[in-house]
């Protein structure tokens, strides 16, 4: 089975603050709001060099959206920031009648989300922010796993035209995948070969399946992991062929079951091949304060989760 290697831990959104840094400098339509929260979005560097298309509209995140999509009809190409609980549903009207409804060109760039901001509890975190987004016609939703991907995916969204939902987090983790890679917005990557489970994953879950597979190799199970980095479009084709050949299979994410990406790939399965699966993501609930460890712990969303699920899973085939 192929290894990854942990080329030191960073955060997701320093990825997003460093891919809008590289926009900034190479496409000029590139703008940048932010609703009070600029070092937490990092997105300093933009502000410092290109003071002139920041703009800092403080608590009023219902105004930025609005902002953004005006923006738009001039040409440029506005991305948001705040905390994905702020991005979604304190401004999910705005969202759904001024960008989704018309298909207007904001990138809506989210930070801190899950359960891994950690200790500022529930009222900041959000386990439903995918569901919501996934839900409005139009609009991409892409959750990356780590820093190189997700600076990756910031540079690839502006080059596509229509609304995006980009998600990412605050804690520093592994970072895996390959710094010169080519973003391909709703294209899976496939990161091992296996025969016996297919995992899925999302997110922060990407490395956690990884490590999986690895214990799973010792007790001589063979698991094929997939980085689904866009939930929608889903990358169907990528899913259905590795069922074909496993069997069974097992999605991972940061999210509530209702909504996300899980239920994305049981109605795929449902209409084209009906599999066994089994979830790995929150049931139903809030996330509570905690360190991001005790909480991915708590709420079953790690490596030895992963590891049981597939177990189970592989009994139903």
């Amino acid at each position: 089975m192929k290894k990854y290697t942990d080329t030191g831990k960073k955060d997701t959104r320093s990825g997003f603050g460093a891919g809008l840094a590289e926009l900034g400098k190479t496409n000029e339509n590139v703008v940048a709001l932010c609703a009070d929260l600029t070092g937490s979005l990092k997105m300093d560097e933009f502000k410092a060099n290109h003071p002139e298309r920041f703009f800092q509209v403080g608590i009023a995140e219902a105004n930025m959206i609005g902002m953004a999509a005006g923006m738009t009809i001039g040409g440029k190409i506005p991305f948001t920031g705040t905390f994905a609980n702020f991005s979604t549903g304190r401004v999910y009207d705005q969202i759904r009648q001024s960008v989704a409804y018309s298909g207007k060109n904001v990138k809506i760039c989210a930070s801190h989300a899950g359960l891994t901001l950690g200790e500022d509890g529930a009222t900041h975190q959000i386990l439903e922010d995918i569901g919501l987004m996934k839900m409005l016609p139009g609009m991409t939703v892409i959750n990356t796993c780590d820093f190189n991907q997700t600076k990756a995916a910031t540079i690839a969204v502006a080059e596509y035209d229509g609304p995006v939902y980009l998600r990412f987090g605050r804690p520093k983790v592994a970072n895996f995948t390959p710094e010169d890679q080519k973003f391909e917005i709703g294209k899976a990557v496939q990161l091992t070969e296996g025969n016996d489970v297919t995992i899925v994953a999302t997110g922060h879950l990407v490395w956690e399946a990884l490590q999986a597979a690895e214990q799973l190799e010792e007790k001589g199970i063979s698991a094929e992991v997939i980085n689904i980095h866009t939930i929608k479009p889903l990358d169907k084709e990528a899913i259905l062929n590795s069922v074909n050949k496993t069997k069974c299979i097992v999605t991972a994410e940061e999210h509530n079951y209702l909504g996300g990406l899980g239920e994305s790939v049981a109605r795929v399965l449902a209409e084209n091949n009906p599999t066994p699966q089994e979830f790995i993501a929150t049931s139903d609930c809030f996330g509570e304060s905690g360190t991001p460890d005790q909480l991915m712990e708590k709420y079953g969303l790690n490596a030895n989760s992963i590891v049981k699920a597939s177990e189970t899973v592989i009994k139903r085939k």
